[in-house]
């Protein structure tokens, strides 16, 4: 019995022509195999004949994709037949003259949007690089901002030009994106009272510079989520959301997100959270575990990005996940990532202090976060009981505070920064 049938994955008992449906999904998107002598509930039945077959496929596939895709045919020793399609550089790849992706194990025809992405990725171009079908963009907004913050004396078609917003056809999608006015989807902002039910407002900041949208989102964050304590007798803002989370998560949704569907970035915003939906899940080359953990990133709309970098808005470095978890490194509830294809969602909970004990601030005070420890050592500079200490730094680890490594003979704790 074969593994159940995945993304990558498909079989199929006969060499019938739908699974050059499948053949045109693997090229287009992902590296995928068809093993052919299997039926769909993974049992294994072989191929009579392989050779001839395997020179069918080769000729059913060379007769009806095109461009011609990259793929090897191998025989294997229960005769069945494997063939491992490559993610193409010349997308799209058509079958009967239709573009095909995976749905988790199914395999269905794209919509036309994604189709035209696949066109623009055939062509090495992003959206944001096509040429605006605005040629009337004024940029009073970022000419501002690029002074303020960089100390630009003249802003003129020099600076767009450097900033890869102007070229010899005009101005491209970037630009228009960051011109004062635009045609394009902006952010619905909804502000909740005690549950969904009650509406207390409504905020939409469409056709205008993303720069615009994200100042005005800021300024209602802070309305909302900003307050002044009188501590000592002196007046204190204390940020009942970590502000740098916030600042982050909605930095991303404008930079990263998809423009060429008329929908707008969603932010919700609760007595005890926020969530900040944006659409375009992520980009295919990226994986989820490459996306929480912030290991790598590959940008939607570099330009974009690019110009928010210029701005001191955000880095371009993959650090804006890290930035938003290390926000509530001392907070006990955790920011909720909720990813897939077609959109990306982060929730952002309301601070709530983590309780320690006498012995946990004792651990946490004496411990370096440039280093790691071992138990016998943490025993020593805390003079902590043994199993005291193993309670301690169980308690500490299920607070997400320290981070526990190495095998059982060799078992580090190191503070989280």
């Amino acid at each position: 019995m074969a593994q159940r049938e995945t993304k990558n994955i498909e079989y199929k008992e006969t060499t019938t022509k739908t699974y050059l449906k499948t053949v045109s999904a693997f090229a287009n998107f992902n590296d995928g195999v068809i093993i052919f002598g299997i039926t769909d509930d993974g049992v294994i039945k072989g191929i009579a004949n392989p050779n001839e077959e395997c020179l069918k496929i080769e000729n059913q596939i060379n007769d009806s994709i095109r461009p011609k895709p990259d793929y090897n045919l191998k025989i294997n020793d229960d005769k069945t037949i494997t063939l491992k399609v490559k993610k193409g550089l010349q997308t799209p790849y058509r079958y009967n003259g239709k573009c095909y992706k995976r749905n988790d194990s199914a395999t269905i025809e794209v919509d036309s949007i994604t189709e035209n992405r696949l066109v623009l990725e055939g062509m090495n171009l992003s959206f944001e690089e096509l040429v605006s079908k605005d040629q009337n963009c004024t940029f009073s907004i970022l000419g501002e901002s690029l002074k303020k913050t960089i100390n630009l004396e003249n802003f003129n078609d020099d600076t767009l030009k450097s900033l890869n917003l102007l070229n010899k056809n005009g101005y491209n999608n970037a630009a228009s994106l960051l011109s004062d006015k635009n045609a394009f989807p902006g952010i619905d902002i909804v502000i909740f009272g005690s549950n969904i039910n009650e509406i207390r407002k409504r905020y939409t900041f469409s056709n205008i510079s993303l720069l615009k949208q994200y100042f005005e989102v800021i300024k209602i964050f802070e309305e909302q989520y900003v307050i002044e304590r009188i501590e000592g007798g002196f007046r204190k803002k204390y940020e009942i959301i970590p502000f740098e989370a916030f600042r982050e998560a909605i930095a991303n949704a404008i930079i990263h997100r998809t423009y060429d569907i008329q929908v707008n970035t969603k932010v919700e915003m609760y007595n005890d959270k926020i969530i900040v939906s944006s659409p375009g899940g992520l980009m295919p080359e990226m994986n989820l575990s490459a996306f929480l953990n912030g290991k790598y990133s590959y940008l939607r709309n570099p330009i974009l990005a690019n110009v928010f970098h210029r701005l001191d808005i955000v880095e371009i470095f993959a650090t804006g996940i890290k930035r938003i978890n290390e926000s509530y490194n001392e907070y006990e509830l955790k920011p909720i990532f909720d990813v897939t294809d077609s959109y990306i969602s982060i929730t952002l909970p309301t601070k709530k202090e983590i309780e320690l004990t006498t012995n946990e601030k004792k651990v946490l005070t004496f411990m370096n976060t440039s280093r790691e420890y071992t138990r016998a050592e943490l025993e020593d500079i805390t003079c902590l009981k043994k199993d005291t200490l193993i309670r301690t730094l169980n308690s500490l680890l299920s607070k997400n505070l320290l981070i526990k490594s190495g095998k059982t003979s060799s078992i580090v704790y190191s503070k989280k920064m």
